[in-house]
């Protein structure tokens, strides 16, 4: 069973669109790039996903850049 931790802090990130450090929620995203159906399984990549708690803005960057 999932819990929260009362005592968690945000991560603070530099926001491009503020302008400046604000929390966000980071969070890792396996995805899919192949359009294939039949490659789908092989090319799941991880992402990394951070969302501003300010203004809403999201940022997706892929972990591993083979």
């Amino acid at each position: 069973m999932a819990t929260q931790n009362q005592g968690f802090q945000a991560i603070t990130e530099s926001c491009d669109e503020c302008q400046r450090e604000t929390p966000h929620e980071v969070s890792v995203q396996i995805r899919t790039e192949s359009q294939k159906r039949e490659n789908a399984e092989f090319s799941r990549e991880p992402y990394r996903v951070t969302e501003c708690q300010i203004c809403g803005e999201t940022a997706t960057q892929r972990m591993n850049n083979a």
